[in-house]
C-alpha cells in the first residue's frame, strides 16, 4: 500500500537562520523604537556639570538642614482666576514675606521657564500678578523674611 500523505520537509539550517534572524529583527526594532520614544520625551539635562553639582552636594545639605530648622511651612494654593497664592507659617503663625522670587517651568523642561512675578496680598503672604496658564507647572521659589530664605518646589496644575 501507498501512503498519500505527502512527506515532512526537514528542518534544516536554513530555517533556523530564519528563526535567528527574524527574532533579532523583531528585538531590535522594538529597543531602536523605545529609544526613539525615550529621547523624544526627555527634556533635557539635570545638571550642566554631574562633577560640579556633586562637589556642591554638601552645601546643598547644609542649606536644606538650615532652612528645616526655621520650621517653616509653605501654602501654596491657586484661586478660581489661577492667580497663585503663597503664605508661610512657622510654628502655627503666619510668616510675613519680606520678598519672593518664583520661576515657573514644564515638569519635562519642553518650554523654557519664565518668571513669576509675584506681589504682596497684605495679609503677609503673596500672589501673582499675573494668572497661570492651563497646564501642568513645576513651581521654583526663593522665599527671603529678613535675613532668613527658603527654598521651595511645588507642582501646580
Amino acid at each position: 500500500m501507498m501512503s498519500t500523505q505527502p512527506a515532512k520537509k526537514p528542518f534544516t539550517g536554513w530555517h533556523m537562520t530564519a528563526i535567528l534572524v527574524g527574532f533579532f529583527a523583531i528585538v531590535m526594532a522594538v529597543n531602536f523604537t523605545m529609544a526613539r520614544l525615550a529621547f523624544s520625551t526627555f527634556g533635557g539635562k539635570v545638571v550642566e556639570n554631574s562633577y560640579v553639582a556633586s562637589q556642591q552636594y554638601n552645601d546643598l545639605l547644609a542649606r536644606a538642614e538650615a532652612q528645616d530648622a526655621l520650621g517653616w511651612t509653605q501654602s501654596l494654593t491657586l484661586d478660581a482666576a489661577r492667580h497663585v497664592r503663597l503664605a508661610i507659617n512657622a510654628n502655627g503663625q503666619a510668616v510675613a514675606i519680606d520678598r519672593a522670587t518664583a520661576t515657573l517651568s514644564h515638569p519635562l523642561g519642553r518650554i523654557p521657564a519664565v518668571p513669576l512675578r509675584l506681589v504682596r496680598d497684605g495679609q503677609g503672604g503673596m500672589i501673582s500678578a499675573q494668572p497661570l496658564a492651563q497646564g501642568r507647572w513645576r513651581l521654583d521659589l526663593v522665599v527671603h523674611h529678613g535675613a532668613e530664605q527658603a527654598r521651595y518646589r511645588s507642582d501646580v496644575q
